[in-house]
């Protein structure tokens, strides 16, 4: 399926499954849609499975968003507190598309009690109480961390997914690998279809040695080896250090958890010729999260650090760049440092998302299925990968997959052929008038019950709500919920007779 396709099934409200290999552009697709949807000014909940791929796509994690944090089950006292949560009941109900990036490392549970959850908050028995999911990923990637030892809980299992039945959008174009024996590798992996070529390609990249003048990003396993070689590659380097402290705002404890998130370190040291990779995307200053470079010079006024891109052999005067975690359309913390790591080295798990021109990858400590693929399509080509190490892991994927990613593709196909060739427009900026006339009806059914219950009006409803449910015209109870000034007890009080004036019944 192209990504056109994806986007005008998106838009029709459908809920979807978007994958499709690394590199396929998912994160650009799931973008355009974001922008659809403020555009429509419809509510957004952007979310991810870890603080780290969160951070890519400017969200926050699922289990913060949907407050049920790190429960493992949802008990009759956690349905009690949820109902009995206002804060909740108004995000539930004000959302109209729920987005969950990098499902692969989800587990069923978590998605079930999502569903549950949903369903209870908007007091809507369809999946996910009516909402619009869109979930992506590459089910091939990182799976959950499976704790107890037993089988996998994943995603695509659970009882959520089985309800919701998310229509299956596969993009099948390649965007980062052009062609070529990586390219020819990580597809044959895909399909269980490794052959004796596939491992000569790789094992023909085992302890090459690089040019001296390549900038490389070395990836490992472990965060040992890499916090270990960066000190060391660092110490190495004559000259000055010039130090850059994290700046932060909010409450503590949202700052704690996107200072987990952000791949950029609350102190960064460097010096020059320190090898560094961006962690955020800036496209008008042509720089990408992974985009690596080399410290040349420090700004003699400003003394921000003056970096030469590997590709382009542009200078940039690297600014600090912030990172917001939002809740319910506030920003709850924010932290701005500059958007750079140290990066002789990284790990796996940190570089997913990512593509780079080159990379040294040791491969012979992997622990896990999909390490090794995601390792080695973070690059684009076969010449960019410098391997010093691959053991029998490496080349592994989940073999549960393998027949499920098939169906996938072949319900994807099915859904594209059948739309064929769509030209996808940009989509308008809705703007709902405010409704004087049904303001003043709002005022005159306040008066009644204020008279008929003897309690002043503003005990009811402040004019300030008024005039929300005057500009926002709700039509359903969602809708409604989503109105500031209208929490369950309110709600169960007047929800009824709003209801009545706005849908037109008086």
């Amino acid at each position: 399926m192209k990504q056109d396709q994806a986007l005008h099934v998106m838009r029709r409200g459908k809920s979807v499954f978007l994958t499709g290999p690394a590199g396929s552009g998912k994160t650009h697709v799931l973008n355009r849609y974001i922008k659809d949807l403020k555009r429509q000014k419809k509510q957004v909940a952007i979310t991810a499975s870890t603080g780290i791929a969160a951070t890519h796509i400017n969200g926050t994690t699922i289990h913060s968003w949907s407050g049920l944090g790190i429960r493992e089950e949802l008990s009759s006292r956690d349905r009690a507190w949820l109902l009995s949560n206002s804060r909740l009941n108004k995000r539930y109900n004000a959302t109209d598309v729920l987005i969950i990036d990098e499902v692969s490392m989800l587990h069923g549970k978590r998605l079930d009690m999502i569903n549950e959850a949903c369903k209870l908050l908007r007091s809507n028995p369809e999946p996910f109480g009516g909402m619009q999911l869109i979930l992506t990923g590459d089910l091939f990637q990182l799976p959950p961390v499976n704790r107890d030892g037993n089988q996998e809980d994943f995603v695509h299992s659970s009882d959520a997914w089985k309800e919701l039945e998310p229509t299956i959008c596969y993009l099948a174009e390649q965007h980062r690998q052009r062609g070529g024996e990586l390219l020819d590798t990580l597809e044959a992996m895909r399909k269980n279809d490794l052959r004796r070529k596939h491992l000569n390609y790789l094992q023909g990249r085992l302890n090459i040695k690089p040019a001296d003048d390549l900038i490389l990003t070395r990836l490992y396993a472990h965060n040992l080896e890499v916090g270990q070689i960066n000190d060391e590659q660092l110490a190495r380097l004559p000259g000055e250090t010039h130090t850059y402290t994290m700046e932060t705002k909010g409450r503590k404890k949202f700052i704690e958890q996107l200072q987990k998130s952000v791949l950029a370190p609350e102190v960064l040291e460097l010096k020059i010729d320190a090898e560094v990779m961006f962690v955020a995307n800036n496209f008008n200053a042509k720089f990408a999260n992974g985009t690596r470079g080399k410290v040349v010079d420090f700004d003699k006024e400003t003394g921000l650090p003056v970096v030469q891109l590997q590709r382009s052999k542009r200078r940039i005067t690297v600014e600090q760049h912030s990172w917001s975690r939002e809740e319910d359309g506030k920003i709850r913390a924010s932290v701005s440092q500059l958007p750079l790591r140290l990066a002789w080295a990284i790990t796996i798990h940190k570089s997913q998302g990512m593509s780079l021109d080159s990379a040294l990858i040791d491969l012979s400590r992997s622990f896990t299925y999909g390490m090794g693929y995601v390792a080695l399509s973070r690059v684009r080509s076969i010449e960019g990968l410098f391997l010093t190490g691959l053991n029998a892991m490496a080349l592994k994927l989940h073999p549960e997959i393998f027949a499920y990613d098939a169906t996938l593709r072949q319900l994807s196909s099915d859904l594209a052929e059948e739309i064929g060739e769509v030209a996808v427009e940009e989509i308008i900026e809705e703007k709902i008038q405010f409704d004087d006339t049904l303001f003043q009806k709002l005022r005159e059914w306040r008066a009644e019950r204020a008279s008929s219950e003897g309690k002043p009006a503003f005990i009811i409803f402040h004019d300030k709500t008024l005039q929300e449910i005057a500009q926002a015209q709700p039509k359903s109870e969602q809708e409604l919920h989503a109105i500031n000034g209208i929490g369950p007890k309110k709600f169960a009080a007047y929800g009824e007779g709003i209801l009545a004036i706005t849908s037109n019944k008086q």
